[in-house]
């Protein structure tokens, strides 16, 4: 029996060869680097799938803020109806309905947002509270864009010991990889616009649900209307 035993972890020793396991290591390493490659094409040819531009957003923006200072009730379907008349629905999926307002925690600010639009590259809301907030903008792998609509933003960004300052009709921009502080004074209220890889900066604006809020009421919500509006998106080819 013992033989046996002593046999049998022979052969196992022999399974375990040190040539095995430059196999395996060799394996997973073309395995990382293919995928290193994919992604770095990818990351290349994204531009051509967006539908939007900053340039355009902002112009809209400050056209909003223009026409209807201080009311945001009348902005945002100012801005929604201009988007819905300028892009075709078979080019790009817009979430109309301006009743789907969903409490967001991230980055120890709080507020609410309303998605306009949610595909792979690209979203587009309307975030802010009456209340007031702050917080970390947290690292992303895509350019956010802050068009002020009313109230008023402030920004700190080390080792400039300025604060920043974006009224109505300005725009904050955080270029990926970025990180900053951020407040939204009472009645603040932005359009933000978000281009690159929007997946990955999902982990971001659902985390505090489960170390913290535990409000699962507004993550289901949050899922179901990113989900639902990425794969409207996708079924008309939007990635």
């Amino acid at each position: 029996m013992a033989a046996k035993k002593r046999s049998a972890q022979a052969s196992s020793g022999a399974s375990t060869s040190p040539g095995s396991s430059l196999v395996k290591w060799v394996t997973r390493a073309v395995v990382a680097f293919v995928l290193y490659l994919a992604c770095s094409v990818l990351d290349r040819i994204k531009d051509r799938w967006y539908v939007f531009t900053p340039e355009a957003l902002h112009e809209l923006a400050q056209a909003a803020v223009a026409a209807h200072p201080g009311d945001i009730n009348a902005i945002i379907p100012y801005i929604v109806s201009n988007l819905t008349a300028e892009h075709s629905p078979s080019v790009i999926a817009l979430n109309t309905n301006s009743s789907e307002w969903v409490l967001n925690n991230a980055g120890g600010a709080m507020g609410a947002m309303y998605i306009i639009h949610a595909s792979i590259t690209e979203y587009l809301i309307v975030f802010g509270t009456p209340l007031g907030t702050e917080g970390h903008t947290g690292m992303h792998t895509a350019d956010d864009y802050f068009n002020i609509l009313v109230g008023e933003q402030w920004a700190f960004d080390p080792p400039k010991l300025e604060r920043e300052v974006y009224p109505p009709g300005s725009v904050h921009h955080l270029p990926r990889g970025h990180v900053k502080q951020y407040k939204m004074h009472e009645g603040c209220f932005a359009l933000e616009y978000a281009r690159g890889w929007i997946p990955l900066m999902l982990p971001f604006g659902l985390a505090d649900v489960f170390s913290s809020t535990l409000d699962y009421w507004s993550f289901y919500h949050t899922v179901r209307i990113t989900a639902r509006e990425n794969i409207r998106n996708l079924l008309i080819g939007k990635i």
